[in-house]
């Protein structure tokens, strides 16, 4: 009779196991999701996470981060089933392997919104998330740091509760680790942290991080390389301080090299992590170009495509943007036909518009920068940028801005001549303006502006009387009959000498 019993809880315990195993294997597939959900296995599986078998716990775990991780409806159907306080319970309670599965089904719901991952918050989750970075077992440490950088990730307020369980120290602990897995977590968890304000940028600082991460960039694993450089970057963007302690960890000339990686990624990241600290302030700008940084940066320019694209793009103009030095290092190191290419080629507006402002930084200095540009034709393609109808308002914004400062800056005339007959109004003001400012004091512009027929475009313009554009076209026609007139006299003279000879 004992036997038959105990046969009933022995079918009753391999029923719940077969159950579990198998609801776990049907949600790994999206097809099987909707069903799972209509037959509301939120509610059955609940129970099974305080089963006495500890496999059948770690599998229903599991079956629910899969659920939760496939949309934000069944993540909430976790949180209405009052499924979070039953894994917290058990996080510090449970084996190795339960502890995993538990982390892994807190990830799940965090993900996917603010407020999904404040109900983790608010269900003491934090505590429990912290102590297993302290646990042995480093695929625990792995799956605790990446709830909690799900759970940052989302705001600042969410990343301070982390800062406020005591988890950057641990964190840094963990990116000093052996396991490639753990570190390549760890460093994106304190991304995650770091990115939203200058406050929690600091603390990752204070904890020592940067001086963990910055080795790193030399890493052969591109994924760990990929974290590291991002994590560098969400330092660096916030404040010269954060950007010096960053520098001061010595990544250069070391992170130039992350520019020629296999890693599309790896080279994003690095150059976005570059562009972070150029645009703080001249020196730092110096510092890069001083190690070689521009050189690499105009041949990523050149090697990449895309959004790829633009932190190199934007590091270019930064750099340019501070001196007439640094602008001219740009150009001596054939930066400007890159920028055009992008300006020119670049489906997306904000890669072209990104591209027409570096641009304008660069020109914008001296005649002899206004010059190097006005040779590659950039004024006229940004003219073509500009006039458009398919460009962005931002960026016919940028080009107009970045026409203006090159043109105002531009003393080749014969780069702005054929620009006459094509600009608009609003446009022609600058050019005119300029043609009136140059040709007073260049003779031998003057003579070329008469013969090329320069002259009788600006006579053509119509201009209101009494507006500015009227008063420029008046000045030059003033220059222009003058040296008509001394051209026709110099023409009488020769012609009266060959005629006495």
């Amino acid at each position: 009779m004992s036997r038959a019993v105990l046969q009933v809880f022995e079918q009753y315990q391999k029923a719940r196991v077969t159950f579990v195993q198998t609801v776990a294997d049907l949600s790994t597939r999206p097809q099987n999701v909707e069903a799972l959900q209509n037959a509301d296995v939120m509610s059955l599986l609940r129970p099974l996470l305080l089963d006495n078998v500890p496999s059948i716990q770690q599998s229903a775990a599991l079956a629910l981060g899969r659920l939760a991780n496939y949309n934000d409806d069944l993540a909430e159907a976790v949180v209405g089933n009052g499924i979070l306080p039953q894994l917290v319970y058990s996080l510090s309670e449970k084996n190795r392997f339960y502890k995993k599965a538990a982390a892994f089904v807190l990830r799940a719901v965090a993900k996917h919104s603010p407020q999904l991952a404040q109900a983790v918050v608010d269900s003491g989750a934090l505590d429990a998330l912290v102590g297993c970075l302290e646990e042995f077992d480093p695929s625990v440490k792995e799956a605790a740091a990446w709830a909690l950088g799900y759970i940052a990730r989302h705001n600042a307020e969410l990343a301070q509760t982390v800062v406020d369980a005591g988890a950057v120290p641990l964190l840094v602990l963990c990116v000093q680790e052996p396991e490639l897995t753990l570190k390549r977590i760890s460093a994106c968890a304190l991304s995650d942290i770091a990115k939203h304000s200058p406050e929690l940028a600091q603390s990752v600082v204070d904890a020592g991080a940067v001086a963990y991460l910055a080795p790193l960039i030399q890493s052969v694993d591109g994924k760990l390389k990929r974290h590291v450089c991002a994590c560098l970057a969400q330092i660096a963007k916030h404040s010269v301080e954060l950007a010096e302690v960053v520098v001061e960890a010595e990544i250069f000339p070391k992170i130039l090299t992350c520019l020629k990686d296999v890693d599309t990624q790896v080279r994003k990241n690095s150059a976005t992590c570059i562009r972070e600290i150029a645009k703080h302030t001249p020196e730092l700008a110096r510092l890069i170009v001083n190690a070689g940084g521009v050189t690499a940066i105009v041949d990523y320019v050149n090697e990449t495509r895309g959004n790829a694209r633009l932190p190199g793009i934007m590091t270019l103009g930064y750099i340019s943007a501070f001196s007439e030095t640094l602008a001219m290092g740009v150009i001596v190191a054939k930066g400007v036909p890159p920028l055009m290419d992008a300006l020119v080629r670049e489906p997306e507006d904000h890669i072209k518009a990104a591209s027409a402002w570096s641009l304008g930084q660069i020109g914008r200095h001296s005649p002899d920068h206004a010059k190097a540009l006005a040779v590659h034709n950039v004024i006229g393609r940004l003219l073509a940028v500009y006039l458009n109808e398919d460009s962005s308002e931002d960026l016919k914004t940028k080009a107009k801005r970045a026409m203006k400062a090159v043109i105002q800056k531009c003393i080749h005339l014969e780069a702005l001549e054929p620009l006459l007959s094509d600009a608009p109004r609003n446009i022609l003001k600058y050019l005119v303006h300029q043609f009136a400012k140059v040709l007073p004091k260049n003779m031998d512009a003057r003579k070329a502006f008469v013969t090329s027929g320069g002259l009788k475009k600006i006579q053509e313009i119509q201009a209101e009387p009494g507006s500015k554009l009227r008063e420029y076209i008046d000045q030059i026609n003033g220059y222009g009959n003058a040296q008509r007139q001394q051209t026709s006299s110099a023409t009488h003279r020769r012609t009266e000498l060959v005629n006495i000879k």
